[in-house]
C-alpha cells in the first residue's frame, strides 16, 4: 500500500492570466513531483469562466468553475494578471466582472485550513477578499503602492523578493514566483530536491531574502560543470556527514586535488566552506523548527560540539544563532 503523501493545489485563473507567473511555479511542482517518490502534486485548475485569455493571447480551456467549498490542506495558487496582452482582449468590464467574481469566491471559500500561495497581482485580488489583514506581503514593486492601498491592515514590502507569513505567501511576480516554489519545495521534498528541481530548470541562483538557509542550499550553482554538481549534490543530501576532499571526490568522479581546483574555480568557494553553509543552513532549520539544544543541534549539522558551531556561525552571521530561536514563528 502506497504512502506517498499528495500536496493538492488549487490553481486559479484570472483574466489575462500572466502565463509565466501560472506556468513557472508549476513546472516547479512538476520536475520536483518526479524527482522523489514520497510526495505527489495535484493540480487543479479553477476560473470564472471555462475558457481564459492569457497575457500572451492563448486561450487556456479546460478550467472547472470555482467550487463551493475546498478540502482542508489544499494550496490555492493565484497567479498575476497582464494590463495588457498580445492579442485583442474582451472589454474591461468584462475583465472586472471576473475578477469580482474571484474576489467575492476567495472571501467566501478560504479558511485558516488553506494555504495561499499568491504571485504578482494574485496578491491584488487576497487584498479585496480581506485575506491579507493582518499579515505581511509583497507584489510586484510596481504595484506595492497600490497593494497597501487596496489592503491598509497588511504589512506590504517593496523591497521583496518573497514574503511568507504563516499560510499567506506572496511574491514579487514572474520569476520570483519559481523561487517561492523552490522555496516550498525545499521545505516538504527536502533541500536536495530542490537543487534537483533548479538544476532541471537551469534556474542556477537561488534567491530567497530572509531565507539563508535555502539560498545556501543552492549558492555557487551558477555553473554546469558535473563533476562540482555531483560533490555539491552529496554535501546538500547529508550536509553532517564527514565530507573529506577524498571522499568527495570519490562521490564527484575526480582526485582530491583536481576537486579541489575544480570547485574553487567554479563556485568561487572552497569545498570546507561549502560543507560549512550547508551545515549552518541545517542548523538554521533545526533552530527554527525544534527546541533540540545547541549541542544537539552541533551534532545533528556535523559540528563536533556547540563552540565549534558557533565559531563557524559567527563567521557568517553578526547575530548569534539563539537570536533565530528567539524570532521564530510556530
Amino acid at each position: 500500500m502506497s504512502t506517498r503523501r499528495h500536496v493538492h493545489v488549487l490553481a486559479v485563473l484570472p483574466p489575462r492570466v500572466l502565463l509565466l507567473d501560472l506556468a513557472g511555479p508549476l513546472e516547479v511542482l512538476r520536475v520536483a513531483g518526479g524527482l522523489q517518490d514520497e510526495i505527489a502534486f495535484t493540480v487543479s485548475y479553477v476560473a470564472p469562466r471555462p475558457s481564459t485569455r492569457c497575457s500572451i493571447g492563448l486561450d487556456l480551456a479546460g478550467a472547472a468553475g470555482l467550487p463551493d467549498r475546498i478540502e482542508d490542506g489544499v494550496l490555492v495558487f493565484l497567479p498575476g494578471s497582464a494590463v495588457r496582452g498580445l492579442m485583442p482582449w474582451p472589454q474591461a468590464v468584462d475583465d472586472e466582472a471576473e475578477n469580482e467574481a474571484i474576489v467575492s469566491w476567495l472571501r467566501d471559500t478560504i479558511r485558516p485550513t488553506h494555504t495561499l500561495v499568491m504571485v504578482c497581482e494574485g496578491a491584488s485580488l487576497a487584498a479585496r477578499a480581506g485575506l491579507l489583514d493582518g499579515y505581511a506581503c509583497t507584489t510586484h514593486h510596481a504595484n506595492c503602492g497600490k497593494l497597501a492601498a487596496a489592503t491598509p491592515l497588511a504589512q506590504v514590502l517593496d523591497n521583496r523578493l518573497f514574503v511568507e507569513d504563516r499560510n499567506r505567501l506572496s511574491s514579487a511576480g514572474v520569476t520570483a514566483g519559481v523561487d517561492l516554489m523552490l522555496h516550498l519545495v525545499a521545505r516538504w521534498c527536502g533541500p536536495a530536491v530542490a537543487v534537483a528541481t533548479a538544476r532541471t530548470l537551469v534556474v542556477y541562483l537561488r534567491r530567497g531574502p530572509n531565507d539563508p538557509q535555502l539560498s545556501a542550499w543552492l549558492e555557487g550553482r551558477n555553473h554546469l560543470h558535473p563533476v562540482v554538481h555531483r560533490a555539491q549534490d552529496a554535501i546538500a543530501a547529508d550536509p553532517a556527514r564527514d565530507w573529506s576532499l577524498a571522499e568527495l571526490g570519490r562521490v564527484s568522479g575526480a582526485s582530491a586535488r583536481n576537486l579541489s581546483r575544480l570547485f574553487q574555480t567554479q563556485t568561487g568557494m572552497t569545498v570546507t566552506t561549502a560543507v560549512n553553509r550547508a551545515r549552518l543552513a541545517l542548523v538554521t532549520d533545526l533552530l527554527e523548527r525544534t527546541g533540540l539544544s545547541m549541542e544537539q543541534i552541533a551534532e545533528r549539522a556535523g559540528f563536533g560540539s556547540a563552540r565549534h558551531m558557533r565559531r563557524i556561525w559567527h563567521q557568517y552571521h553578526p547575530h548569534p544563532p539563539s537570536s533565530v530561536r528567539r524570532g521564530a514563528t510556530i
